[in-house]
C-alpha cells in the first residue's frame, strides 16, 4: 500500500511582525508528527536562541524572537 502524502490543511499565512518582537508562523498538516523543516530560501533554519520549532500533533510552529527586516 503507498504511503499518503502529506499536504498543507492550513499553509503559512503573511504575518507582519513589529522589529524587536516575538513574531510566530504556524501551519497545518495533514498527518500529525510529520517531519518538518523550515527554510529561508535554500537555508534550512536550525534551532537556537532566534529560531524555536514547535511541533504538536498536525500544527507545525516557527517562532522568530527578536524579529529584524531580514527576517521578511
Amino acid at each position: 500500500v503507498p504511503a499518503v502524502p502529506v499536504i498543507f490543511k492550513q499553509a503559512l499565512e503573511n504575518t507582519d511582525m513589529e522589529e524587536g518582537k516575538s513574531v510566530s508562523l504556524r501551519c497545518e498538516l495533514t498527518k500529525a508528527d510529520a517531519t518538518v523543516v523550515w527554510k529561508k530560501g535554500e537555508a534550512t533554519l536550525q534551532a537556537s536562541a532566534k529560531y524555536e520549532m514547535k511541533q504538536k500533533g498536525t500544527v507545525a510552529e516557527l517562532v522568530i524572537h527578536n524579529a529584524e527586516p531580514e527576517d521578511a
